[in-house]
């Protein structure tokens, strides 16, 4: 008998999970849900994520697969998985695909957002959706920097060792954009994908540029260097969000019901 192949998007508070990929010992997304689908339907698939997000990492636009041998309708799969899941774990979409779509493989794209409080005193409810910066960003210079960021480069200084073999550190980055609302800063990275805390890396460097303490055409230097130094910190996962993951227009559009 086939499986029946099924996609979800989902959105999560990462405060209390180890990160998205399964560990020993430790809670994380990918076994939260496949410890739901288990008790759900006595089947045990591998969840298959689009992409990694470290612990206290969050994501708006999570997109996951998985087969299933019982044929059971998306909307109700979706529905019941959301009435046993944890308050800070939601499913958003659901629906059956083709077995040859692949949450990772398949995607054309993602965004990352992450999110700064720069002002004397983060409001206590988003405290753990914002980093907190005190001193006035400059983002003019941060937007500079990003400018020279865009684009496609080796991104090995602005990433660090997944412990797993890379073909290429080149990514190409479409949009690295920087915007300021009141006291919130928000880093956009849109690309076709990206390495291990490449962003968090690109936002600690950008974090470095607004505070002054390096200026944007370092970051020419630094991605020509394709060395990771000190001159690019790693920003906290506490701002950061999976935004949103794109395919290809088609590519979702079968096996809907």
């Amino acid at each position: 008998m086939s499986k029946q192949r099924y996609m979800i998007r989902l959105a999560y508070d990462g405060t209390d999970y180890a990160g998205w990929q399964v560990q020993p010992n430790a809670e994380t997304v990918q076994s939260c849900l496949e410890a739901r689908i288990q008790q759900l339907t006595g089947e045990t698939p591998r969840v298959h994520g689009s992409g990694r997000t470290d612990q206290g990492v969050h994501a708006r636009g999570q997109v996951a697969h998985f087969d299933l041998e019982g044929a059971i309708p998306a909307t109700t799969l979706v529905n019941s998985l959301n009435a046993t899941l944890p308050a800070d774990i939601r499913i958003h979409q659901g629906r059956k695909v083709s077995s040859d779509f692949h949450a990772r493989r398949s995607a054309s794209g993602k965004e990352y957002r992450y999110f700064i409080w720069n002002g004397p005193i983060v409001p206590p409810f988003i405290r753990h959706f914002r980093t907190h910066v005190k001193n006035r960003l400059d983002i003019d210079a941060m937007q500079a920097a990003a400018t020279r960021l865009s684009g496609r480069h080796d991104f090995s200084a602005f990433s660090a060792n997944p412990n797993r073999k890379v073909e290429s550190h080149v990514r190409e980055l479409r949009e690295l954009s920087v915007k300021r609302r009141g006291h919130e800063v928000t880093i956009i990275a849109n690309g076709e994908g990206f390495l291990y805390k490449m962003v968090r890396s690109l936002t600690g460097f950008l974090l470095r540029v607004g505070e002054g303490a390096a200026e944007p055409a370092l970051a020419d230097e630094i991605l020509a260097s394709q060395k990771r130094t000190a001159r690019v910190p790693t920003a906290p996962p506490t701002g950061l969000f999976l935004w949103n993951v794109t395919y290809e227009s088609g590519i979702l559009s079968a096996h809907e019901h």
